[in-house]
């Protein structure tokens, strides 16, 4: 099974389903699954004319979601060239370092990228074209290096035998189970980017268990929201209603979702948890203010009020789907307590990216569900409570990374199973519970194991907490970590608190420092409670996938001498275990 074998079954089977949705020109516009193919075919033309050549180029996208994304992508991927996703936000340097190291040939980026992406090329000999989307007036000349095309007025002004040559290309040129249709470069948590070599056959057998475990259907309606370079985007919001035959309809902006999903009415809506925090808190807020709402769920009448929460998605919204990192267990509880079916998964790019998935009638939030079925799993290291590293094998499994046999070598075993890096729990019901990242553990003098993530979702429970990431941290040369973290106020919930009346920065942080410290003294074993808090004002660096960038924090709160009041616990230690209340924010 291919991507080329989804999109050909949904142009033959149900030619005239919606296969698109979204707003273009003050008006919603819903594109046929007939007239998609038309327009992939027109896409083929372009990359013909450029002298792409299926199985020996490479690609690259950059571009904000939307319509050409999807066409582009399948004019590549049916006619098996390799797509490089990148997100149209990147600086020069990263879109420098992707572009070269997957050896793209050419990149179809969105106009408003251009400067980035040719400042970039001026380093990227390879790089011969740049094909701007969204510009359809411009006209540029061609001869340039790397040459530019405006993608709009070729799709729009293409000769009919140029579309008659492209569909014989398409017919010469058909990718197999194990081509290569992308090249995702991972976020870059813990270090630098990796292009994970993913094949149809991973994208294709993981939609197959996907849907055989959650189940989704032609009726589904996915509303895009999530970006596409993004493996749980892309697999979610793409791949799963391409596979089912079903529609993927685009938000006009994250500004515009709730009016949008009146008017789109979605059935299936997948979110970051950052994302479902927001819509949580929306929900949450409605509800405070509505006392006729808040007596019907003490009367355990939540079907009635989540009917009127639906009707504000639209109204026929059937699932919420969370993915890309871990969600706070009081939003997942949350969404249940007013009817919306919830559920959360665990995947990671290099696995296309599903791992684990619950069925939404037995899902037990705080977990993922169980390994999906084509699937095999085995624990490495695991410790005292039975956490250990998850190991998985399956067709859903990357290549490995593109140019970089030492760093894929690192990742799978002898027996062919790729090392997560992820340290998980398994229940006696096979149910998956994500402890945190390998890399991310903090092991304490006592040497105890200690999971950042644990930590910081005790810590996003205080109201006066905007962000927050846990480290190790060290003191000179004495052996083991202690727990730190590094908060990022919520200013406003600070001002409401007091009244209006905004605090001094001196005087949040002082409040911060204190609500967080009694929050983890009810709800952690006292080895886990955090040693040392820095208040900092600016927001926290994150990837394009939302998740905290921990690199660029390791370290940033070790200490290099032993002083009186690091190395010996205060006397007060039991009232406030902070080592150094004023440590400098950097």
């Amino acid at each position: 099974m291919t991507i080329r074998t989804f999109f050909d079954a949904a142009v033959a089977q149900t030619p005239d389903a919606p296969a698109q949705r979204f707003f273009q020109d003050g008006e919603w516009v819903t594109r046929r699954y007939d007239a998609l193919q038309a327009r992939v075919e027109r896409a083929a033309a372009i990359l013909q004319d450029l002298g792409i050549e299926p199985g020996q180029h490479h690609v690259a996208l950059m571009l904000e979601n939307g319509p050409e994304w999807q066409e582009i992508y399948l004019a590549l991927a049916c006619a098996g060239v390799a797509v490089v996703p990148l997100d149209p936000k990147l600086r020069e340097q990263e879109v420098s370092h992707i572009l070269a190291d997957s050896e793209s040939v050419a990149v179809f980026a969105g106009v408003k990228t251009r400067d980035v992406v040719l400042q970039a090329s001026a380093a990227l000999p390879r790089l011969r074209a740049c094909v701007w989307v969204g510009d359809r007036e411009e006209e540029y000349t061609p001869s340039g290096k790397p040459e530019e095309r405006s993608y709009d007025s070729l799709m729009a002004n293409m000769p009919p035998s140029s579309i008659q040559t492209a569909q014989t290309w398409l017919l010469r040129h058909v990718p197999t189970p194990g081509t290569i249709a992308s090249i995702i470069y991972t976020s870059g948590t813990t270090g630098k980017p990796k292009g994970a070599m993913l094949t149809h056959g991973n994208f294709t057998s993981n939609v197959a268990a996907t849907i055989e475990r959650v189940g989704f259907y032609a009726t589904d309606n996915f509303l895009n929201v999530l970006p596409l370079f993004h493996s749980f985007s892309f697999t979610a919001n793409f791949m799963l209603p391409l596979g089912v035959k079903g529609c993927c309809s685009f938000v006009r902006s994250v500004r515009t979702i709730a009016e949008d999903m009146a008017i789109l009415q979605p059935t299936v809506l997948l979110a970051v948890p950052l994302m479902a925090e927001k819509l949580y808190a929306r929900i949450a807020e409605k509800l405070r203010k509505n006392l006729v709402a808040r007596g019907l769920l003490g009367m355990g009448l939540k079907r009635v009020v989540g009917k009127k929460v639906i009707e504000s998605f639209g109204g026929r919204l059937r699932l919420l789907g969370i993915g890309g990192a871990q969600t706070a267990l009081a939003v997942l509880k949350g969404f249940q307590d007013v009817g919306i079916p919830v559920l959360e998964g665990y995947g990671l790019t290099e696995c296309a990216p599903g791992v684990a998935y619950p069925r939404l009638e037995s899902y037990v939030p705080g977990t993922v569900g169980p390994i999906l079925n084509n699937m095999q799993f085995k624990l490495a290291d695991t410790d005292a409570t039975g956490a250990g590293e998850l190991c998985v094998k399956g067709p859903n499994v990357m290549k490995g990374y593109y140019k970089n046999p030492e760093a894929t070598a690192e990742v799978f075993d002898g027996d062919g199973y790729f090392h997560t890096g992820d340290l998980v729990r398994i229940d006696s019901q096979n149910n998956v519970t994500i402890c945190g990242r390998k890399k991310a553990l903090i092991v304490n003098r006592e040497g105890k194991n200690i999971y950042p993530e644990e930590i910081e979702q005790v810590i996003e429970r205080c109201p006066f907490v905007r962000d927050v990431v846990v480290l190790g941290y060290r003191i000179g040369d004495e052996s083991g970590e202690r727990v730190g973290a590094i908060l990022v106020p919520d200013t406003d919930a600070v001002t409401a608190h007091n009244k209006g009346m905004p605090l001094t920065g001196t005087d949040t942080e002082t409040l911060v420092r204190e609500t967080v410290l009694e929050c983890c003294r009810r709800l952690l074993a006292d080895y886990k409670m955090p040693r040392k808090l820095l208040v900092r004002h600016t927001p926290l660096e994150r990837t394009s996938a939302l998740k905290v960038r921990r690199v660029v924090y390791a370290g940033s709160l070790d200490e290099s001498v032993v002083t009186p009041s690091a190395c010996t616990p205060p006397a007060e230690f039991d009232r406030s275990p902070v080592d150094s209340p004023g440590y400098p924010t950097p």
